[in-house]
């Protein structure tokens, strides 16, 4: 066949790609495309066929069709093949192999199929010349594709060889990387390089790959350029002049791309690790002078102007929208697949704040994980990561709003007599907290604690919402005309902040003891978000007791969140680790979160998720906190913690545990453990909130303790002082080991 005469191509790549990839086709030359399933059929002669090798950013394989048969009859197969001259097609001394596939859904056995073909092939040669070629599944000189359907088995010359994804710059892997085909895809529907006027952000960059495929997009680089060896390089039809015109025409064109203004590229990632794998494809990619990488977690994005002032090298101004582009952890990356969607939001979050108006294509493990971005979405496409589903959101990043300060309004309804008393006591509070919280930022606190003594509940704000807690009354109240209080308290709260009923949540407060304390009161799953000083944290109004944030120990976390920098941190008995978000945020260099409920530390593990904390840096850890202490104590004997938390309940009796544990007893064990772990010029902060909680003199001697506790009550606790105590606990000398 003449090498300008029109053929057959078929052109493979992940599902979701076909429309994109009959584009790219087009563009390359090729004509009457027709799609198949899992593959592009399209027309080009021979120079096109070598330049979709060459030059696809799609394309998974190009296969050259030679014939087909119908499926059912092997024999049918092996005198095709018997008869076919393929002594046109490869050298009877060269070494061949045959990669075998069937269609979805088709039951075969394909190494049989495979067997007959190479049968026919052999015997071909053999009979002709009494040579045969031989067979090779490591490194063939040709090999030829086998694919199986219900109605017809093709055989095809794999034109390209290996996988085209396998550009030959990924030098340094990562977990779970992202193939170069996908890559260029989310980049393609983001419009780049056209879109983006020379500006790509990936701020979760992982081993490169977004920002390297969108390099040699801008530099008009073929992705094909780096690879050793091409399939058709093995076929007796391959034409060296025309592939060597192909070829130095793409050579040339690399040569004239580092002439134009270089782009902006700028990749973050948490990981160490991951940016110099990152770096390492870049340099073999021939584009790292394009591309600037930094450690940055989300949570801890610069603002432009910071970025400006870096004098980063990488000259990105983000003030100018752009692209972003990028491959969050959602699946392979981060182990606990319920948390992936607070990443997500966290990436929302940071995207609006930082980067207004750009364009953002972001992938996805469902379509929950898309819509927590929050973005104005243009299109939602449909993609596969190998054999994993996922999908890329495109749409124009929204301005995040201004925060306003917390204000609530009375309603119009009036109130009956015996409900004015209270009503006047919260609207004089609440004008007093308003105050004192937009004064601070605060949008969390404690708006009324039994005050009057008729009114036995507390309030509490959590941004924009009301949790409303009763305490039992005790048995000398009569309990329809505590009810009746109760009534007449709800009623009054409704009308002086203005709230409807969704956004106020009940519970009946009573003594707990024991596992009570944990025990779930409703099933309703529904978690809020909520701001505090730089960390945004989940709390549940309806399922437990308390809500996930402790609002007195509010001044404690932003202590330990200004004292954290550079730091290992240590929290214990963490709850649902809201100290450790601060710690990290804060800037501690790790954190480590201990605490026996699996419920909490997923809690816990959302709340870091939330703030884009990375996992390496930030270790969970569900034990027993006595039997973990006593277990690190005795296998590392050296301090490591800079900065420690303890908050022990007053009493704890779990199934987990073997053992009831009381903090008037076991206090003395306890901190005598957890100072083993601190460093010599260290802080333990110590606290719990038993109202009879006596610290034993002798650590007084041992150490040197100091009461803090007036410290840590902010405005909303100073009718209730009394509601924690907490000692500041340091090392008299250093410790014997």
């Amino acid at each position: 066949m003449s090498t300008s005469a029109q053929r057959e191509w078929i052109v493979t790549a992940a599902d979701g790609l076909d429309e994109l990839l009959i584009d790219e086709l087009l563009a390359l030359g090729a004509s009457a495309p027709r799609q198949l399933k899992g593959a592009i059929s399209v027309q080009a002669d021979l120079a096109t066929g070598y330049r979709i090798c060459l030059w696809s950013r799609l394309a998974s394989r190009v296969l050259l069709p030679l014939f087909s048969v119908p499926s059912g009859d092997p024999d049918k197969l092996f005198q095709t093949a018997l008869k076919y001259p393929w002594e046109n097609v490869l050298r009877e001394d060269a070494s061949f192999a045959i990669r075998a596939a069937a269609a979805k859904g088709v039951a075969t056995h394909t190494r049989f199929t495979s067997l007959r073909l190479k049968d026919g092939i052999v015997d071909r040669f053999r009979d002709r010349t009494g040579n045969r070629p031989s067979v090779d599944s490591e490194q063939p000189d040709l090999s030829l594709h086998l694919f199986i359907e219900d109605e017809n088995i093709s055989v095809s010359i794999d034109f390209s060889g290996d996988s085209l994804h396998r550009r030959g710059y990924r030098v340094a892997q990562t977990d779970a990387p992202l193939k170069e085909t996908l890559a260029a895809a989310l980049l393609m529907q983001a419009g780049w390089p056209t879109r983006g006027q020379g500006r790509l952000f990936d701020p979760l960059c992982g081993s490169g790959t977004v920002l390297i495929e969108a390099a040699q997009m801008w530099a008009g680089i073929a992705p094909g350029l780096a690879r050793v060896r091409f399939g058709f390089e093995g076929w007796l039809g391959h034409d060296a002049t025309i592939w060597r015109e192909v070829r130095d025409d793409a050579v040339a064109r690399r040569i004239a791309g580092q002439d134009q203004a270089p782009p902006q590229l700028v990749g973050f990632d948490a990981d160490a690790d991951a940016l110099r794998s990152a770096q390492r494809n870049a340099q073999a990619a021939g584009v790292a002078q394009w591309i600037h990488f930094a450690q940055q977690r989300i949570g801890d994005w610069p603002l432009p102007a910071d970025w400006d002032a870096a004098n980063t090298g990488a000259g990105m101004n983000f003030t100018v929208p752009g692209v972003v582009a990028t491959n969050p952890p959602y699946g392979e990356r981060l182990g606990e697949e319920d948390s992936i969607k607070y990443v997500y939001r966290a990436l929302g979050r940071e995207l609006r704040k930082h980067l207004p108006n750009w364009d953002a294509v972001v992938l996805a493990a469902n379509i929950e994980h898309a819509d927590a971005l929050g973005l104005e979405h243009k299109n939602t496409q449909r993609l596969f990561n190998g054999a994993l589903p996922i999908f890329a959101r495109h749409g124009r990043v929204i301005p995040a709003e201004a925060e306003q300060p917390l204000a609530f309004y009375p309603s119009d309804d009036e109130l009956p007599p015996e409900a004015m008393d209270f009503a006047n006591r919260l609207q004089k509070n609440l004008k007093a907290a308003l105050k004192a919280a937009n004064a601070e930022g605060i949008r969390c606190f404690r708006l009324y604690d039994a005050d009057l003594p008729e009114f036995n509940i507390a309030i509490d704000v959590y941004d924009g919402r009301l949790h409303v807690q009763e305490y039992a009354p005790p048995k000398t109240v009569d309990p329809e005309k505590a009810a009746m209080r109760f009534k007449l308290a709800l009623r009054a709260t409704r009308h002086v902040m203005g709230l409807h009923r969704d956004k106020v949540f009940l519970k009946v407060r009573e003594r707990q003891s024991g596992k009570q304390q944990y025990e779930k009161q409703a099933k309703r799953g529904k978690f809020f978000e909520v701001r505090e000083g730089q960390a945004q944290l989940l709390v549940n109004l309806t399922d437990y007791l308390d809500t996930g944030l402790f609002l007195d120990h509010r001044p404690m976390r932003e202590r330990i969140a200004r004292e954290a920098q550079g730091k290992h941190f240590l929290n214990l008995f963490a709850y649902t680790g809201t100290v450790s978000a601060h710690a990290a945020l804060g800037g501690a260099q790790t954190t480590t979160t201990v605490d026996l409920s699996p419920t909490y530390l997923l809690w816990a593990e959302r709340n870091l998720a939330l703030n884009g904390l990375p996992d390496d840096d930030n270790r969970l850890i569900q034990a027993d906190v006595m039997a973990w202490l006593q277990e690190e104590v005795a296998a590392r004997p050296i301090e490591q913690y800079e900065l420690i938390f303890l908050d022990p309940p007053t009493f704890s009796n779990s199934k987990r545990s073997e053992d009831v544990f009381d903090v008037q007893r076991d206090h003395v064990r306890m901190l005598q453990l957890t100072m083993r772990l601190l460093t010599p010029d260290g802080t333990l902060y110590f606290s719990n909130n038993f109202r009879k909680f006596e610290l034993d003199e002798a650590l007084m001697a041992q150490f040197a303790i100091e009461d803090i506790s007036a410290a840590t009550i902010g405005f909303d606790y100073q009718r209730n002082p009394k509601i924690h105590r907490c000692w500041r606990i340091r090392h008299r000398s250093r410790p014997a080991l």
